[in-house]
């Protein structure tokens, strides 16, 4: 796969493409963004299998529901991101996911364990984990929590004693200060 200098570069000239239907402006979306959308899944799913199956459905998704994705929410990266991260979790939460789950050997159960290090690194490879050492370290627990341990506002908030609100609240200060850090770099 080769990510190439495209005239879908600039995020609205994208976004504008995709809304018009335009199949190439969808193979430059799936080309740049497959791989960190994959890795978002698979973190949470931990099955590289799954985790293609929930990206397809994710990408099917993204093409459906373009029209709803609003520039003034955040960018087209976040939007995906959300969508990648709560049809993982939905995938989990399924009772066919859970059933199979139920029934794996210990032997793929330690496989999946040694996928959850590699997906780690892969997350690394494109850069988010420097991006989240800017956080504050209040932040950069809930960012994990919510995007890369695919947990829910109500299950944090359970496990670190804090009002759901107070979860709630941060998150979005620590979304907005993810924006500010990843505008800067762009400049």
């Amino acid at each position: 796969m080769v990510k190439s200098i495209s005239k879908y570069n600039d995020e609205q000239t994208l976004v504008l493409a995709l809304k018009a239907k335009d199949k190439h402006a969808f193979s430059y979306l799936y080309d740049n963004y497959s791989d960190a959308l994959f890795g978002v899944i698979n973190r949470i799913v931990l099955s590289d299998e799954i985790a293609g199956d929930v990206l397809q459905e994710v990408f099917v998704k993204i093409w459906k529901n373009i029209d709803n994705y609003s520039r003034e929410k955040g960018s087209i990266f976040t939007w995906m991101m959300n969508i990648s991260r709560n049809a993982a979790i939905d995938q989990i939460r399924s009772r066919q996911y859970q059933n199979e789950a139920q029934n794996q050997s210990i032997e793929d159960f330690v496989n999946d364990i040694d996928k959850t290090e590699q997906t780690t690194s892969q997350v690394d490879h494109i850069g988010l984990k420097e991006v989240l050492t800017k956080l504050k370290p209040e932040h950069k627990i809930l960012i994990d929590k919510v995007y890369f341990e695919g947990y829910t506002h109500e299950e944090i908030s359970q496990e670190l004693d804090m009002p759901l609100g107070t979860v709630k609240t941060r998150i979005r200060a620590a979304m907005q200060h993810l924006r500010q850090i990843l505008n800067v770099q762009k400049t």
